[in-house]
């Protein structure tokens, strides 16, 4: 059979645990761990559009099951850097066990009008709002992260005997439709999705802003592009250009969102009817974060350091990358 063009894309997924050091000199790939989410469009873009191709690069997006994977893999010396959409928190984690591990290059900021996160529930459930959540069963997805934004969320509105289980997000719409939890903390495009197709309805969106952060409009960062501080050392020629053609790849989602769309078939799960609904992330660039815009993305680490999920404190500032 011929292979289809997400077969091509995605090859690297499942020899992803065996592949050797990544090195990407002249031709060689530059490896690159991706999340199939929504907010990965900058690297599905560079990667269908030429933009990398054009600035002489051959950079392979590598799919994962989490972004502790993604991490992972960049620790070990498989991958480059991780795609936007990659959690924020879980590429800390990796970075407090192996100081010196990344760059941050690009971030999502995501609120009430940015919307990504958001508490969804059964389309006729009698719930209607996160306080009325107490005693029940509710859905996360998976990872440190998903999991201790949405027991916060929960203790903001007074909910602290709410039972937290661990789901993979696609299976958040049919979890709520058959009854099977109460509410999800989830992440777009679940509440599109179940929108659509009459199953669900959301609750309430940029709850991390909110009740993480303290302002719904306040910019929560909860995934990064990032590269590997091995890879800027040791090509440090061919990182600059990668880091300015993702650049131009985020340039161009901002300048053409819908058709930014169509890119994210055959990365992720989102199919056409659905990229054409979906609520596009924000991104700020490494050289576009304001001091206003670091202040948050440190309370959103410092969150984490508080409930000891952090070993230790860590600062956002020395992590975004500098040309």
């Amino acid at each position: 059979m011929k292979p289809t063009r997400r077969d091509v894309l995605l090859a690297g997924a499942a020899l992803a645990a065996g592949l050797p050091k990544a090195r990407a000199a002249n031709d060689e790939p530059i490896k690159i761990g991706f999340w199939p989410v929504a907010s990965g469009l900058p690297l599905f873009v560079g990667v269908e559009r030429g933009i990398f191709k054009a600035e002489g690069l051959n950079v392979e997006a590598t799919k994962f099951a989490s972004a502790q994977q993604v991490a992972e893999a960049m620790i070990s010396g498989r991958i480059h850097g991780s795609a936007n959409g990659t959690a924020s928190a879980a590429l800390a984690l990796a970075e407090l066990a192996n100081p010196g591990l990344l760059k941050i290059i690009c971030a999502n900021p995501s609120n009430h009008k940015l919307v990504l996160d958001e508490f969804v529930v059964a389309k006729d459930s009698p719930v209607r709002k996160i306080g009325d959540l107490a005693g029940k069963t509710v859905g996360s997805g998976p990872g440190i992260q998903n999991v201790t934004l949405a027991k916060i969320v929960l203790e903001k509105n007074g909910v602290t005997n709410a039972r937290v289980v661990e789901l993979p997000i696609g299976q958040h719409v049919a979890a709520l439709a058959a009854g099977q939890l109460d509410a999800v903390y989830t992440l777009e495009p679940t509440g599109t999705a179940g929108r659509l197709k009459g199953l669900t309805r959301v609750l309430e969106t940029g709850v991390i802003a909110s009740y993480a952060l303290g302002s719904k409009d306040a910019p929560w960062f909860g995934g990064s592009a990032t590269v590997t501080s091995s890879f800027l050392k040791e090509q440090p020629a061919v990182a600059k250009r990668y880091v300015a053609a993702y650049a131009k790849a985020v340039d161009w989602v901002r300048k053409n969102p819908d058709e930014s769309r169509t890119h994210l078939d055959g990365f992720t799960a989102i199919d056409e009817a659905l990229a054409k609904e979906v609520p596009l992330s924000g991104f700020t660039l490494y050289n576009e974060f304001t001091a206003s815009d670091i202040d948050y993305f440190q309370k959103f680490f410092d969150v984490f350091a508080e409930r000891k999920i952090f070993p230790s404190k860590l600062a956002v500032k020395p992590l975004l990358y500098t040309a």
